[in-house]
């Protein structure tokens, strides 16, 4: 028995070693340890700014390297277990903690793994999350309220900023769109991979049979981020409608017409935002997203033209799904890129769905390593 603690110790140290390789804490700890001299040094206030800037530097590196350097510890913690359960007649109390705390460790090192795979270059701007019902009229609107209400509990629930700048409401039931600002850790990062189209199967509440019923709707996620000022966009190719807010935006919502909607021509990208106080803010906001939107088209250009990203967020329909999620005749949720399901899709619906993002982190690591070999 504690020889296979000690093996999966070994294991687990084995691939702390390859996930913090690439890291190079040592070369971190050289760092630190050279700030820190410094700041020992006379005069090192004398210039303020620079003397902060070195402070921060120094936060910044010791903050990196403190969890590696802690799951290290409890390691090294478990082998000291291991040795006194060798050297006891009675070994199973220590065997039992070690095991335990192996567990623990275990569940640090997948999030510590996650992180590493969080190294984009707006990893971790704020999300600008979309969704849109697809076709289907009261039933993709309540699917899209749904998809709504499961991204506020998982921002609620990791404690995550999060405002709804702009709601379009559905005539009966749900929503027909809705653009969250989502802030925190790695907001963009985590939700990245949510961008695409989300399929329901359920028994309708809408259908007077009760019949089953498919819908869909899409999920567009972008980054805030600070060079969408270098994003140009000539003011013959937006079109813009300003009128009365309604929905869930802030208090002034329906007193004013202060929304504003901005269509991008060329592209067909449509924005809006209503949750500001005042029609400029409510442009200046508008203007920022498109331009995120903007900005990720580009991007994506080594991938497809325009045109084609284009028609695969107007093509909201089967085959084109991302993700499936099945209340009947079984409960199912499967990420159709991962492979990655859970048979508890009340918990998904719950916002508990960090499972479905880190595989496709994961995932995403996979296929990007294929293409570079």
């Amino acid at each position: 028995m504690i020889d296979d603690v000690v093996k999966i110790s070994e294991q687990i140290g084995a691939r702390l070693d390859q996930l913090s390789g690439p890291l190079d804490l040592e070369g971190k700890r050289a760092q630190a340890a050279e700030l820190e001299a410094m700041t020992a040094e006379e005069g090192f206030w004398d210039d303020p700014a620079s003397a902060q800037e070195k402070m921060q530097r120094l936060n910044a590196i010791k903050e990196s390297i403190a969890p590696w350097q802690a799951v290290r510890k409890r390691l090294e913690d478990v082998g000291t277990l291991l040795e006194l359960a060798q050297l006891e007649d009675d070994p199973e109390t220590y065997e039992a903690e070690a095991t335990s705390e192996l567990a623990a460790v275990t569940q640090t090192l997948d999030k510590l793994e996650i992180d590493t795979l969080l190294s984009g270059p707006h990893d971790g701007a704020p999300a600008l999350l979309e969704i849109n019902a697809g076709a289907g009229g009261d039933e993709a609107n309540d699917w899209a309220s749904m998809l709504l209400r499961m991204y506020l509990r998982w921002a609620e629930s990791n404690g995550y900023k999060v405002e709804i700048v702009d709601e379009v409401e559905g005539d009966v039931a749900g929503i027909k769109s809705s653009t969250l600002r989502i802030e925190g850790k790695s907001a963009y990062g985590l939700l990245q991979g949510e961008r695409g189209v989300h399929r329901l199967v359920r028994l309708s509440p809408f259908n007077a049979n009760n019949k089953r019923q498919t819908s869909f709707a899409s999920v567009d996620v972008v980054p805030e981020v600070e060079e969408v000022g270098e994003v140009d966009i000539p003011d013959k190719d937006i079109r813009r409608d300003v009128y009365r807010a309604s929905g869930a935006g802030g208090q002034h919502v329906n007193k004013t017409s202060s929304a504003v909607r901005l269509t991008h021509l060329p592209t067909g990208i449509v924005v809006s935002c209503q949750n500001e106080r005042s029609q400029t803010q409510n442009e200046a906001f508008a203007t920022k997203v498109l331009k995120a939107k903007l900005l990720e088209l580009a991007r994506q250009e080594n991938k497809a033209s325009i045109d084609e990203l284009r028609g695969e967020r107007r093509g909201i329909e089967f085959g084109s799904q991302i993700r499936n999620y099945v209340f009947q005749p079984y409960t199912l949720v499967k990420d159709v890129r991962t492979g990655h399901e859970t048979g508890d899709i009340l918990r998904v619906m719950n916002g508990e769905f960090d499972d479905f993002i880190d595989a496709y982190l994961r995932w995403q690591h996979a296929q990007r390593n294929q293409k570079e070999d």
